[in-house]
């Protein structure tokens, strides 16, 4: 956790448009940062990690919130909506580019995992639909967009067959 992420966390949650808005904008750009650190073969010291986030969060929201709770909100039926906002994704996009946006559902799917290692519970529901959703959305967008070398007359330099 660095000043770089905390400030692109708090770039994104201010442009949310209500203080509800504003707290889950911020509860899934952390929780994306979170879950994308721990992509590293470096060993990962938690106590370390999660004292980080969560003197971050006491900061920046108060008592009540820590990173266990921004995981459990990112599991749960209530980040859909701000996944499926567009205004969100395109604040995220050009505030966190650390955090790809095709990672998305891997991360969560990532969290999800944990999830489960961790309750025992099963993790079908509203995020996993979300995740299937988007798979099936990348997948049709690959059949439909053949690569532009293939398409005759696609680039002006090449004429047409």
């Amino acid at each position: 956790m660095d000043s770089v992420i905390e400030e692109n966390v708090l770039m994104v949650a201010r442009a949310a448009r209500s203080r509800s808005e504003s707290l889950g904008w911020f509860r899934v750009t952390l929780g994306l940062y979170y879950l994308r650190g721990l992509m590293t073969p470096d060993p990962i010291d938690f106590k370390q990690v999660d004292g980080e986030f969560n003197r971050f969060i006491y900061r920046a929201l108060g008592k009540g919130h820590s990173i266990a709770s921004v995981l459990q909100f990112m599991s749960g039926a209530r980040v859909v909506p701000v996944l499926d906002s567009p205004r969100f994704i395109e604040v995220f996009r050009s505030h966190c580019p650390q955090v790809p946006v095709d990672s998305i559902g891997f991360l969560l799917s990532l969290n999800l995992g944990v999830a489960k290692a961790l309750s025992g519970l099963d993790i079908a529901g509203p995020v996993l639909d979300w995740i299937e959703r988007q798979r099936s959305l990348a997948a049709l967008a690959d059949v439909a967009e053949p690569a532009a070398e293939c398409v005759p007359g696609s680039d002006p330099a090449m004429p047409s067959l």
